[in-house]
């Protein structure tokens, strides 16, 4: 047999059947089965975007509340402890034979902490490559700091100039090289955790867009079977548009609640939070420059300009990020408190500096490091420095209690929303396919 009457034969034999189905298609029981198929299909793919979209989102508000908010906030403490430690030893060596074990205790503590949180972001960044390159360069960065700030505190305790020398190169790898690197990281997490808020507030247009045309084709479906058998209600039908509907309330409601509590963490703890950080790491790196002027003993008006240029952006109108007087101005209620006393206190901070300035200028060196930094002294501008940092922090325990009140659970009304989209939309086409079902029933 030639090939063209092979096909014709197989044409021939496929022909048959498909004729057929047309045949019983066109018949009423045919398109009932037909609607009913194209029903449950609609509300079941309602159903599966539905869940995978809900799934999706809550997999980011988890990811929001136990991962990537918790890492920008530790790397941000990171950038802070770096910038303190700095602030630290630098108090340490002005006050080289009287400093006191707590002053020693807290520079340690502050490395000791960065590497420990260094060390848990490695495992815990994502694989992000600008996050995994930072981690590493602060990694080598900061033991060659603290071996600089050690051979400082050697060679001082020797009696050599050399000391100071050592400790401002040491401030300059940390101010130069160490805390640009942790802003890097700082910039990359904090990018992360804003791609999780989006993804965990989206709305999910392509699920409410099909459960409204499948709420729409059970309905019109229903009134056809109205015109044509003059039944008002068709039980099957009917509870399936109940599901579909009631399907759609909890994907808007459950939308709606979870975007209401994301945007509460966002505005009362993440923003306000990033906002305190930076007051907090611009005003340190400005007490890291009021302390090394005295090191440098006037050798340098390097540290007077970076004392202005820091104190000029703490300084700004309420309308620019990271500065003091934007804090109060928009402080939540809970945090109102302790950001007025800081803003005090920072305002005190600022006089005695001046004054201790003002003796250094004079030639009082003396006089001017006994305003700055005295061992347990009460009355000077360290003192006033760290009253303004401790209420920052008070400021920030709270930000972080909100963020974690207003996101705890998101996750898991979103996760609820997969299950109750999934068992509805189940229930849907079931319930559609039994009243196309009762209505076969009536040709037989």
């Amino acid at each position: 047999m030639t090939a063209p009457a092979v096909a014709q034969e197989r044409t021939g034999t496929l022909a048959a059947p498909v004729a057929r189905l047309r045949r019983a298609a066109a018949t009423p029981p045919g398109r009932l089965r037909t609607a009913g198929a194209v029903l449950a299909a609609l509300v079941l793919l309602f159903g599966a975007v539905a869940v995978w979209q809900s799934a999706h989102r809550s997999r980011a508000a988890g990811q929001v509340v136990s991962a990537s908010g918790p890492l920008s906030q530790d790397v941000a403490e990171i950038h802070r402890r770096l910038a303190d430690a700095d602030a630290t030893a630098a108090a340490g060596f002005l006050l080289a034979g009287s400093e006191p074990a707590e002053v020693r205790a807290r520079y340690q503590d502050d490395l000791a902490t960065a590497a420990r949180l260094l060390a848990e972001a490695a495992g815990r960044s994502g694989g992000s490559a600008e996050s995994q390159q930072a981690l590493a360069e602060l990694n080598r960065q900061l033991p060659r700091y603290a071996g600089l700030v050690e051979t400082a505190r050697a060679v001082d305790r020797q009696g050599l100039p050399l000391g100071g020398a050592y400790l401002r190169y040491a401030s300059d790898l940390m101010q130069g090289t160490v805390l640009p690197q942790a802003q890097r990281l700082a910039e990359a997490e904090s990018a992360r955790l804003d791609a999780d808020y989006r993804d965990a507030g989206a709305v999910p247009w392509a699920a409410l867009a099909l459960g409204v045309l499948a709420l729409a084709a059970l309905a019109r479906y229903q009134v056809l079977l109205f015109r044509r058998t003059n039944r008002v209600f068709n039980l099957g039908l009917l509870g399936g548009s109940l599901a579909v509907l009631t399907a759609l309330g909890w994907l808007l409601v459950g939308t709606m609640t979870a975007g209401g509590d994301l945007e509460g963490s966002r505005m009362y703890g993440t923003r306000p939070l990033r906002e305190l950080d930076q007051v907090r790491i611009a005003a340190l790196q400005a007490h890291t420059a009021e302390n090394l002027d005295l090191v440098a003993r006037g050798a340098s008006g390097k540290y007077t300009k970076q004392w202005n240029d820091l104190v000029a952006t703490l300084d700004e109108d309420p309308r620019t990020p990271g500065s003091v007087t934007r804090l109060k101005a928009g402080a939540a209620p809970a945090t109102a408190g302790p950001l007025t006393d800081a803003e005090s206190a920072y305002q005190q901070w600022q006089d005695r500096h001046e004054d201790a300035a003002a003796k250094n200028s004079a030639g009082d060196y003396e006089a001017a490091l006994q305003r700055t930094l005295t061992a347990g002294g009460t009355d000077t501008a360290d003192a006033a420095f760290r009253a303004a940092d401790g209420k920052w922090a008070a400021a920030a325990q709270i930000e972080q209690d909100a963020f974690a009140r207003e996101a705890g659970g998101v996750d898991g009304v979103l996760a609820g929303q997969a299950v109750a989209a999934g068992v509805l939309s189940v229930l849907g086409a079931a319930a559609a396919l039994r009243g196309i079902g009762r209505r076969l029933a009536e040709y037989r």
